[in-house]
């Protein structure tokens, strides 16, 4: 068995830590001093470090992290130039840690190299799928990120998904405004305002959630494409209603 716990980071980062009774795994420590922290508190052995993209406040507490733990396996995207990364990984890798399988996807789009790391129901998904939202592009294109998230959407729909950031209730602000008669995101605001009320994470949320949700999984909606048609008319297709909905949330 394994337990998976959120440590707060920043103003809104989770990173996540994987944990059995003696040993841990983290996802994206963009800073080391709450991970020693955490560590020193449990009494648990860090085994391996996995990196899902290169931006700072996901693999910056690499170097302190290494200093304690020299041998330290870091897995992470080959396509980025990240410091401390000693396993590369391209995608479609199966990796062993904590005695399990995880799977590596490939999912560029926010980065050029960006991974995402399945391990039994959860999917650790960095900055690609959010709560009730997905990443901007920064380096990859709309087709890229469809791709991606095309991806992701396949899995089963009960996978756990594990973002990187506490964005639930901006990201739902958005997605009333694409689809403002959908009961599904109503009452998941409600249930994400309950949530942050009591200091605890939106996250993880669903698969199936974030099909019912998310604007960013429901482009073949046709209230979706048409409000995405509205806003460009040339968002005829489904990777050119997510291009268009992904432009309208940056200025949002």
């Amino acid at each position: 068995m394994f337990e998976i716990i959120a440590i707060p980071a920043f103003r809104d980062n989770y990173i996540w830590a994987v944990r059995t009774a003696h040993e841990a795994v983290i996802v994206d420590p963009g800073d080391a001093v709450p991970v020693l922290d955490w560590l020193a508190r449990e009494r648990v052995r860090l085994e391996a470090v996995l990196i899902t993209h290169h931006h700072s406040d996901h693999c910056g507490g690499l170097p302190a992290l290494l200093a304690r733990f020299s041998d330290l396996a870091v897995f992470g995207p080959a396509a980025e130039s990240i410091t401390g990364v000693n396993r590369p990984l391209s995608g479609g890798e199966r990796i062993r840690v904590l005695a399990r399988d995880i799977d590596v996807l490939a999912v560029p789009g926010h980065t050029r190299g960006h991974l995402a790391y399945r391990l039994d129901a959860a999917l650790f998904c960095g900055d690609t799928l959010f709560g009730a939202g997905c990443g901007r592009l920064f380096e990859g294109t709309p087709e890229q990120m469809f791709a991606a998230l095309e991806k992701i959407a396949a899995l089963p729909d009960a996978t756990r998904i594990y973002a990187a950031h506490e964005y639930t209730l901006q990201n739902l602000a958005f997605a009333a405004q694409v689809e403002p008669h959908n009961a599904a995101i109503a009452a998941r605001i409600e249930a994400a305002q309950a949530c942050r009320a009591a200091g605890q994470p939106t996250l993880p949320s669903t698969l199936a959630e974030e099909k019912a949700t998310n604007p960013f999984l429901r482009y073949r909606v046709a209230a979706v494409a048409e409000a995405a048609h509205r806003r460009d008319p040339t968002a005829g297709s489904p990777v050119r209603v997510f291009a268009a909905l992904r432009a309208w949330r940056d200025v949002f």
